[in-house]
């Protein structure tokens, strides 16, 4: 089946929404964050540790996964639920962000994009279509079209030729779609100019998509501004019963500031990343557990965290795992820093249904600094 949102209800004084999308894998509630699992697995996380996180949708990347394995041996597999043993939603974006990030202006066309491979250098070329293929054969619960991944830095006359050439790909995309179990997601670009982001959310929405994201806005080094922006410029046109998702956005602050005007739904590289680097989420901003203040420190990361991390190990000894570079480490805080992200859309959710989400901001921003 494809998903089905129901909204149960919109908060009194902001534009924050709650609820659930029901999925072949069950019933998931938004406003959610969704972890990245790029190649087919969170990075060092095992399916059961995301699911004592509580995770609902992961995603999956359609360019790492179309180089490697190849999309024709994961339908051999059974699909990406069985070839990676997760048993929860699956989202798959469409290749386009990396793609963009290879190819230059020159080898965008209006049939597809040129670029070479991030692996061994070999020309390959990516179409609407092709994107549509390859992520009907992962069998992922969401599919997203293939769009362009402008710079918020391009002129007004680039940005709307990006996103009148990305209407025609997502209409092309749609025509080949052909997973009656997978549902599609339109995705509206813009930059920061109004009136594009309102042409581009009218003129997506015409072509009736099962939900509708904004993108553009975590590429480029988009200042917060710009990102509020985006999203203000384009919620307005967006139907009430399907749902929103802010690609590639995961700071606690931005997390709050997308549910306030009307997002369901997050993703981000971050909590993992900067795991790896040592960097836990924390109520008062983010910490640096290299820290030598923290070498003789034997609570938790955060007392009140009801994340494995937490109730198992200390600052010293996660301090002393990535000093020393064991792999265990980054592990441990990949698991607090996703658990901190979905118990922060958790604490999202009970705000809104009490009607208290601009009081929830303010508490939140005493503490935190990013």
């Amino acid at each position: 089946m494809k998903i089905k949102y129901t909204l149960l209800h919109e908060e009194k004084n902001t534009k924050a929404r709650l609820g659930t999308i029901e999925t072949n894998y069950g019933i998931v509630e938004t406003p959610m964050f969704m972890p990245v699992g790029t190649r087919a697995t969170v990075k060092m996380l095992t399916p059961e540790e995301l699911y004592d996180m509580h995770s609902g949708v992961i995603l999956a990347n359609t360019y790492h996964l179309w180089l490697r394995p190849g999309e024709d041996l994961i339908q051999k597999a059974g699909g990406l639920h069985q070839f990676m043993n997760y048993h929860g939603p699956i989202l798959t974006d469409s290749g386009g962000y990396q793609v963009f990030s290879l190819a230059k202006p020159k080898d965008i066309t209006e049939e597809g994009v040129h670029f070479k491979s991030h692996i061994d250098g070999s020309k390959l070329f990516l179409t609407p279509e092709k994107s549509i293929e390859i992520q009907n054969k992962l069998d992922s619960d969401i599919a997203m079209s293939f769009d362009e991944c402008p710079p918020a830095s391009a002129s007004y006359d680039y940005m709307k030729n990006s996103i009148e050439r990305t209407l025609r790909w997502a209409e092309r995309g749609k025509k080949v779609h052909a997973n009656p179990r997978q549902s599609l997601f339109g995705i509206v670009q813009g930059g920061a100019y109004e009136d594009l982001r309102k042409f581009s959310a009218i003129e997506t929405v015409k072509l009736d998509f099962d939900g509708y994201s904004i993108g553009g806005v975590a590429n480029d080094n988009e200042s917060k501004e710009d990102m509020y922006k985006a999203i203000d410029y384009s919620i307005p046109y967006l139907p009430k019963d399907k749902p929103r998702y802010l690609m590639g956005v995961g700071e606690p602050s931005d997390i709050i500031e997308g549910v306030i005007r009307g997002i369901d739904m997050f993703d981000c590289v971050l909590p993992t990343r900067i795991a790896r680097h040592g960097n836990a989420f924390t109520k008062y901003g983010k910490m640096n557990i290299k820290n030598s203040k923290y070498k003789e420190d034997f609570t938790p990361i955060e007392e009140d965290c009801d994340c494995y991390t937490c109730q198992n190990y200390t600052k010293a000894y996660i301090r002393h795992l990535i000093n020393v570079e064991e792999a265990l480490g980054g592990r441990l805080l990949s698991i607090h820093n996703i658990r901190f992200l979905i118990r922060l859309t958790e604490q999202l959710r009970q705000a809104i249904k009490e009607d208290r989400v601009l009081e929830f901001r303010e508490e939140f921003y005493k503490n935190y600094r990013d």
